[in-house]
């Protein structure tokens, strides 16, 4: 089974899609090994930006389960 890509997700969702730290918008990405994820446009205010996989379709926005973006 393939990865799904984020812009697959509804165009209503996405408008109201954002970080549950910062509440910035998330843009589409791609992990590190390829699968697709919504990426937080600014980091919170230690300077952490996230990451947030997306599973068929479905943006997981769970904080503990974040990717640190080290940039």
């Amino acid at each position: 089974m393939s990865a799904t890509n984020p812009s697959t997700i509804e165009p209503w969702l996405r408008e109201i899609l954002r970080c549950p730290v910062t509440k910035q918008e998330l843009v589409d990405g791609t992990g590190p090994d390829g699968t697709p994820e919504l990426q937080a446009l600014e980091p919170d205010a230690n300077g952490v930006r996230r990451a947030y996989r997306v599973e068929g379709g479905i943006p997981v926005l769970l904080v503990d389960e974040a990717r640190i973006i080290e940039d």
